[in-house]
């Protein structure tokens, strides 16, 4: 039974939605191919999923600055983190794993189940489940060598610690339902009852949710995504997940092979859709605005990737009358795949000294972005 909720127009007003889904088509195949090929893709992915974690804060009202994310991150914090910085830095780490993963990983029961902070034995809600990588910075002034840091490389190691969470989920369902539990709500231990609201059924409005995105399996790839989307924001399935959503309708866009080459930044591109038309009261009217949301989404991708590798080719220009043995060429791949470098940073992928790093930095003339004496950062593009 279609609960109302999610009642969609029926029959779909297809004169209104043709032209908005043929420009959601045609905006997201474009970019997701010049993805496919490009140098810069894992530069471009990496930058933007610290770019969709801060929209999706945005969103939901609340300003996040993209550098502080990044140091966050990096575990450089200038200040101490405020609670909107920790909810952006939560979305950072789903928007990771979902990426990292199988493309039909997020919405199959497993991943919801992670993507959710659900663990065997514990029936609480953990927000930031996501794998994270350790991007720290090093102390260029440090002549004990720098700080190391990188991204976490372990994806198998993740994948199989996964695995192994969903079977002991399993184990742990099988021995509820042989005790005569498995009619019983799962038990709220660990939430506040002035923050939860404890009646809120998440099984039932997931379900209701999921049965939603079955019945857009015959559907264009971003239709079906705006539904699910839509869906999401009418039934709220889960309390205090903020952007899930739309990651969720990201993923759906994975699955179904119309973007095969990154995940859609959905939130970023919703910022470019007025509110007003977002939470319209006419179905039909949310429909369009989610389309238009996938379009500007990759639009706006697509800018991104272009100025970044007009970036790339600038520096590069720098190469010229270099040693055959220079660390240039290195330093600038590692500019383009990383949204902030230091000097530990540079030092430890390139192998060279702190004081050296620093040498390079100057050769490139990249910008500074920290303001900083000590424990600075650098940016390009």
């Amino acid at each position: 039974m279609t609960s109302s909720r999610t009642r969609l127009p029926d029959p779909l007003p297809w004169p209104l939605l043709a032209r908005p889904l043929a420009r959601a088509e045609d905006a997201l195949a474009r970019l997701d191919e010049r993805l496919r090929t490009s140098p810069i893709r894992d530069g471009w992915i990496a930058r933007t999923h610290f770019g969709d974690a801060a929209a999706a804060l945005w969103l939901d009202g609340e300003l996040v600055v993209l550098e502080d994310l990044v140091l966050h991150d990096a575990r450089l914090d200038v200040r101490a983190p405020t609670h909107e910085l920790t909810r952006a830095h939560a979305v950072l780490g789903e928007r990771r794993r979902i990426a990292g993963a199988e493309p039909d990983w997020a919405l199959s029961d497993a991943g919801i189940a992670i993507l959710r902070g659900r663990t065997a034995g514990d029936e609480g809600l953990t927000l930031n489940a996501g794998h994270e990588p350790d991007l720290r910075f090093g102390d260029e002034d440090d002549e004990g060598g720098p700080n190391a840091a990188g991204f976490d490389a372990d994806a198998g190691g993740q994948a199989l610690a996964d695995a192994f969470a969903a079977v002991d989920a399993a184990i742990a369902r099988s021995n509820r339902a042989l005790a005569g539990e498995a009619s019983r709500p799962p038990p709220h231990r660990d939430r506040d009852p002035l923050v939860y609201d404890l009646d809120w059924d998440e099984e039932a409005r997931l379900t209701e949710w999921r049965n939603a995105v079955d019945r857009t399996r015959d559907l264009p790839p971003t239709l079906a995504a705006a539904i699910a989307h839509t869906a999401w924001t009418a039934i709220e399935p889960l309390q205090r997940a903020p952007g899930l959503g739309r990651l969720l309708a990201a993923a759906l866009l994975r699955e179904r092979g119309k973007a095969r080459a990154h995940l859609p930044c959905l939130a970023e591109g919703a910022k470019a859709v007025p509110r007003e038309r977002r939470r319209h009261r006419d179905a039909s009217v949310r429909l369009v605005a989610e389309l238009d949301a996938i379009t500007a989404a990759a639009e706006e991708g697509m800018k991104q990737h272009d100025r970044w590798l007009t970036a790339r080719t600038l520096l590069q220009r720098k190469l010229a009358g270099r040693r055959s043995t220079s660390r240039l060429p290195e330093l600038i791949d590692l500019v383009i795949s990383r949204p902030l470098v230091s000097a530990g940073m540079i030092a430890e992928a390139l192998a060279v000294t702190p004081r050296a790093a620093l040498d390079l930095v100057k050769d490139l003339d990249l910008r500074e972005t920290t303001g900083r004496g000590r424990f600075r950062a650098w940016t390009v593009g």
